[in-house]
């Protein structure tokens, strides 16, 4: 069965947490406990659950997939994910493959893929993340692709043919929609994808959504409306959060500095900075991040002690 070699061939070549593997764009995941929340940012990817099963949540969204099922993200968002179902004796097991809109629209382009249907001029945007049930096809997909780990020298020929087969799959495939929408380069979804890059790389700044709106070369109520369908979250919505992960992450390595923090990420009052901290991960800034650090420590001593 493909999901069985799946799992075996995740377990034989995965590190702890998630690692990086000779195969370009290809990641794996290894939990061994239930890990506090973690935030990150999603990439587009694919991810797909061989054994326990993983929350993800974004904005006022929640996403439950567990083994069998896989994840589509196609717009970088800030999330907050762990794995709700892992232990030493049954870790979690994840396969992920980082989606490429070059070669969505490369197979776009092909002849097969004539018959798929442009998405109508002011339809609403499909969401950036999506949870299906993988096919029999992409699990065989996903097994040849990891099963060129253990022959290195087939990785430069064998594994970008796999990647357009598991690019195809899920063109084809359930959430094909939101799929596609990464190769038409003037999608509602592309669009979005450029002015949530723009915020991201200006997120300590203010923003004015205006000037969004005109960078997408949308009416602003067109905007909004794409921006909401896209990532559950208005633009200044999504600001917030990434300012409030940065902060987080920055508390980490400097517990004690919370007003710092705060004008860094772009904040101008510490309290509403500290305000807005709590109402997102339920404890003031110190005490959330020395109860992580703290939580984090405990995890690592696990990891360390004997079996």
């Amino acid at each position: 069965m493909p999901m069985d070699e799946l799992r075996t061939l995740i377990a034989r070549h995965a590190g702890r947490g998630t690692t990086t593997t000779a195969i370009p764009g290809v990641l794996l995941s290894r939990v061994e406990g239930a890990d506090p929340p973690e935030e990150s940012t999603t990439g587009t990817i694919l991810a797909i659950v061989a054994q326990g099963s993983k929350r993800l949540a974004v904005g006022g969204s929640v996403h439950d997939y567990g083994a069998g099922q896989y994840l589509v993200a196609s717009v970088d968002l800030p999330v907050s994910g762990q794995f709700t179902d892992a232990s030493a004796d049954h870790p979690a097991l994840g396969f992920g493959l980082s989606l490429r809109p070059e070669v969505v629209a490369e197979l776009m382009l092909g002849t097969a893929a004539a018959g798929f249907a442009r998405p109508h001029r002011g339809a609403a945007s499909p969401p950036a993340i999506t949870v299906g049930r993988a096919s029999p096809e992409l699990l065989d997909a996903a097994v040849r692709m990891l099963r060129l780990l253990d022959r290195p020298r087939d990785i430069p020929v064998l594994a970008p043919m796999v990647e357009r087969e598991l690019h195809w799959l899920l063109m084809t495939g359930e959430n094909g929609a939101t799929v596609r929408q990464l190769g038409l380069a003037d999608s509602g979804l592309n669009r979005v994808r450029h002015a949530v890059a723009w915020i991201r790389d200006r997120f300590d700044q203010p923003i004015r959504v205006d000037e969004l709106a005109q960078l997408t070369r949308m009416s602003l109520s067109t905007f909004h409306r794409n921006f909401l369908a896209v990532t559950a979250m208005s633009p200044i919505q999504y600001q917030k959060l990434l300012r409030l992960q940065e902060a987080r992450i920055r508390l980490l390595a400097s517990p004690g500095d919370v007003t710092t923090v705060a004008y860094a990420v772009g904040y101008e009052s510490a309290s509403q900075f500290s305000r807005e901290y709590r109402r997102q991960f339920g404890a003031p800034p110190s005490r959330d991040a020395a109860e992580l650090r703290a939580a984090l420590a405990g995890a690592a001593g696990l990891s360390r002690a004997p079996s």
